[in-house]
């Protein structure tokens, strides 16, 4: 028999349904630990809201281990692979809230009494995704092109030095226009998405050599609640409305779990979490 000591990992807030215990059963998260329903006293009532959760050994998941597990890129993409399947399970069965990864808890004790504390807020936000769906929009507009110092030579009409100076300020105009019509792009896209989406969370664009290339340079980076019945709607919607936009390219993924739309976890009184994904 294991006796060793585990903590509660919660991996999101769910609706509990009649068939959720049947695909909770046999599905394995992090640690391929088994996954389980952590439902609130019944007194509650039937539809407030639970965690979904498993239990993994203390030795590997206390705060010392985890600041040095962060630092394990291996363990790091296979950890955060098994939390999302689970939370995509979970989607395609009953409204999810997910939590962040190495949310903690120091037992199920522990866990009921954030999960009772914040049941309220839970519940109002369940509503509000019930029936809806993240969408990603980013938006690139096309790379730099050479410089002038990179540019093929061709006869100078004047002196070298004008000719240099004329197209840098060719260049110069050039990236201007690429960067307003993104502005109206993006202004575009933001207004056509309104008339679709319920709710909109702005992220930071991308930057680095890995957005770059042949994507181009991405300008926008949004995440939309889109009501399940207006998906095909909003997906067409604003491809049509970067088509007057040649210099765009819009990236429409989806769909997805409410990542952008979820909350911080629990923090009740007298409630000890653990790991980078919970808080004290």
């Amino acid at each position: 028999m294991n006796s060793e000591p585990t903590l509660t990992y919660v991996y999101a807030v769910a609706v509990p349904t009649p068939e959720l215990g049947q695909v909770l059963a046999g599905l394995h998260g992090v640690a391929e630990a088994p996954v389980a329903l952590l439902e609130p006293s019944p007194g509650a009532g039937p539809a407030a809201p639970a965690f979904v959760t498993s239990h993994v050994p203390d030795t590997h998941w206390r705060e010392e281990a985890l600041k040095s597990h962060f630092e394990d890129l291996a363990w790091l993409e296979a950890t955060a692979r098994a939390h999302h399947h689970v939370i995509q399970v979970l989607t395609d069965h009953t409204t999810v809230l997910p939590l962040r990864m190495a949310t903690l808890y120091q037992d199920n004790d522990r866990a009921l009494a954030a999960l009772h504390e914040q049941s309220r807020t839970f519940a109002d936000r369940l509503a509000l995704l019930a029936g809806h769906t993240e969408y990603g929009v980013k938006a690139y507009i096309p790379p730099d092109s050479p410089g002038p110092d990179t540019a093929p030579a061709t006869p100078a009409p004047t002196s070298p030095g004008k000719a240099y100076l004329r197209a840098r300020k060719a260049q110069h105009h050039a990236r201007e226009d690429r960067y307003t019509q993104a502005r109206q792009a993006a202004e575009r896209i933001a207004a056509t998405a309104a008339r679709h989406a319920t709710h909109v969370v702005r992220h930071p664009t991308q930057t680095g050599s890995l957005t770059r290339g042949e994507a181009g340079e991405n300008v926008l980076n949004d995440a939309y609640l889109v009501p399940d019945g207006r998906a095909d709607a909003f997906r067409t919607a604003i491809e049509e409305a970067v088509e007057s936009f040649p210099g765009v390219r819009v990236e429409i993924t989806g769909p997805w779990a409410p990542y952008s739309f979820a909350m911080p976890p629990p923090q009740p009184p007298r409630t000890t979490a653990q790991g980078p994904g919970a808080r004290t």
